[in-house]
């Protein structure tokens, strides 16, 4: 075979795709990680993501053809959409002249087939009827897409977005005539008439964006996306107003309730705000509950602004000190440190009265949706205070400090659970049976019999059991 380019597959679709050179379908708060990565599994040719106008962008391409699971199920799509999309043309040249799929490098460019060889799939296999060619497309695109699950965040449903890549009923003659059928009929609704297994009809741009897309996967599947802050930004009007504040104060700090706020939001606010504006910030002054999320800690190693971490004890197990604690700090801030502009972190309507008593200083204040009353909005609004919502910033800004948190908090919960000591159980099981052993002995036995034949089994149910399999 002879290797040519992606842009093979781009010429062969060339005819089908209408020019977006002049059209932009960008917007700010959108984001296009993950229509930008379902673009490249489906095929959809390269000059798309090299048109800065529409939503795939390059990077992502770029990013996943180095990738060798996820070229091979880019050129298995590439190849079905083009077999799809020729096929009787490719029959007629079979049946009346001759040709073999090979041969016929105008309708699957060689380049595909030739890529995929040297990822170790020869897909081709010497099949000159075009159905059965569909037929071993689809099921290496059955059996090889999970391959890809890693390149999608976890809280995307897997199942929902691996069955886009699956023709119904692919590996028979009516499932594929029947898809073959709609894919005709509907061709005008298919994102870049590329083909996918989708209940087609005029969505327009079903990969406009991230927003756009997992909404609609979740619709296709009479489901409910819910949390859009995973897959946009806020505006850059609420952006403008935050760096507009920030600019306009001569000392600026973040104050945090970290008991009535979210760590992770926050964290993806700050790093989805521009670094260099947020340099005028001082510090971040956290003040934390015992009560609060273990995250927190976290924070500092996650943002690049300093960060001042102070746990506040509790007096009172059901009595929290920390709203106490913000207001004579940012008293003291106010009238010591001569900072004149807080960002205040915290959803708790109790801190009006501290805005009250400090009458001279600026406040900007950051809230969570369900957390925030619509007393407190309704105040700041009347006394011209502006306000945001943190968890309306992209959320995937903070998945990495969730990830960390969440692996911290389950290494101690685990060493908690199997709080265990082999020595103390091999002595209680000498006792009981009645069998006596030197040190020596014992120790020997722990290293060569014990330590081995331990073994952890999960059940469905999640049950955890710590089990010996030395025994019969």
């Amino acid at each position: 075979m002879d290797f040519t380019s992606d842009n093979d597959f781009s010429n062969a679709l060339s005819e089908y795709l209408p020019d977006m050179n002049q059209i932009s379908n960008k917007k700010s708060g959108d984001h296009y990680e993950i229509v930008s990565k379902v673009a490249y599994l489906l095929g959809i040719p390269k000059r798309i993501f090299d048109n800065e106008h529409e939503p795939p962008m390059i990077d992502y391409y770029n990013e996943l053809n180095k990738e060798k699971k996820a070229r091979i199920i880019r050129n298995l799509c590439s190849a079905r959409t083009l077999l799809e999309r020729n096929f009787k043309r490719i029959c007629i040249g079979i049946q009346q002249e001759g040709k073999s799929i090979m041969s016929m490098p105008e309708y699957i460019p060689s380049s595909i087939l030739q890529e995929l060889y040297n990822d170790g799939i020869d897909i081709y296999k010497n099949i000159s009827d075009p159905s059965p060619f569909l037929f071993n497309l689809n099921q290496n695109i059955k059996s090889r897409i999970n391959n890809c699950r890693d390149f999608f965040p976890d809280w995307l449903d897997w199942d929902y977005l691996s069955n886009i890549f699956i023709m119904p009923d692919g590996m028979s003659q009516q499932g594929t005539k029947n898809a073959a059928e709609f894919y005709y009929s509907n061709m005008q609704y298919y994102p870049y008439q590329v083909y996918m297994n989708w209940p087609a009809k005029d969505e327009g741009n079903i990969l406009y964006s991230d927003l756009r897309f997992v909404t609609l996967l979740y619709e296709w599947n009479n489901d409910e996306f819910s949390n859009k802050s995973l897959v946009s930004d806020v505006s850059e009007n609420t952006k403008g107003n935050i760096y507009k504040f920030i600019e306009e104060s001569d000392k600026c700090i973040f104050i945090v309730d970290c008991e009535n706020s979210d760590p992770y939001n926050l964290c993806a606010a700050i790093r989805n705000l521009d670094a260099e504006k947020l340099s005028k910030i001082d510090k971040i002054i956290l003040f934390d509950d015992v009560h609060a999320a273990s995250a927190w800690q976290l924070l500092s190693s996650y943002i690049d602004i300093p960060v001042e971490y102070i746990l506040i004890e509790r007096l009172k197990d059901n009595k929290s000190l920390a709203d106490m604690k913000v207001a004579t700090r940012t008293c003291k801030e106010f009238y010591l440190n001569s900072v004149d502009s807080f960002v205040l972190v915290s959803s708790d309507s109790d801190y009006w009265g501290l805005m009250q008593e400090l009458p001279q200083a600026n406040f900007l204040v950051m809230v969570e949706h369900d957390k925030c009353s619509y007393a407190l909005k309704e105040t700041l609004i009347n006394n011209n205070i502006f306000y945001c919502y943190i968890d309306d910033f992209y959320a995937g800004g903070g998945e990495d400090i969730k990830g960390e948190a969440l692996k911290r908090q389950l290494s101690r919960s685990f060493k908690e659970a199997f709080n265990v000591n082999l020595n103390t159980i091999m002595h209680d099981a000498l006792a009981k049976t009645r069998i006596e052993m030197s040190e020596d002995e014992i120790n020997n036995f722990i290293k060569r019999k014990l330590k081995n034949q331990l073994k952890l089994e999960i059940s469905d149910e999640g049950d955890v059991e710590l089990v010996y399999r030395g025994c019969k």
